[in-house]
């Protein structure tokens, strides 16, 4: 895979809110799930940018702009007793795809977990979505088939947390 030699990867600022915004938008729109997308740009600027956020965002930029992005948290393996990185949303534009910025974004995400002697760098992807889970295996990553993951969200979180 070749990387645009002129495309860089930096820390996303607060004024990148906007951009982020539309990148998970478009994200969604790409995963069939555009009526879920319910975050602002407040929202993206006090979870990613305000003074508590443990959130943290990438922005890979060329020459015509920013070209795509990562969120990443960090995560904790009590087994490992370390670190790790968790990948919660990359993306590349249509337009960039096929030029490295994802490959550039994973690397700089990896580079930083081996940096730090982080244990671990995981993600997931949806089961459906061939293009990515071939470019994940090409780089290396093995899919967690023993794990399931599981969700509580909207009501059922709610409900839940009353019960």
């Amino acid at each position: 895979m070749n990387v645009d030699a002129h495309a860089t990867v930096r820390a996303a600022r607060s004024d990148d809110a906007p951009t982020i915004l539309s990148f998970i938008r478009e994200l969604a729109i790409y995963e069939a799930a555009e009526h879920e997308v319910v975050a602002t740009e407040s929202d993206i600027e006090a979870r990613l940018f305000g003074s508590d956020a443990n959130v943290h965002a990438l922005i890979a930029e060329d020459a015509d702009g920013p070209q795509g992005f990562a969120v990443y948290f960090l995560s904790f393996s009590t087994w490992l007793g370390r670190h790790g990185i968790f990948l919660e949303d990359l993306y590349v534009t249509p337009a960039a795809r096929g030029a490295g910025i994802g490959l550039l974004l994973l690397k700089h995400l990896a580079g930083m977990a081996v940096a730090n002697g982080y244990g671990r760098f995981e993600w997931n992807v949806l089961d459906w979505n061939t293009p990515a889970i071939g470019f994940y295996e090409s780089i290396g990553a093995k899919p967690q088939s023993e794990w399931i993951g599981y969700r509580l969200e909207g009501e059922a979180l709610a409900a839940f947390a009353r019960a």
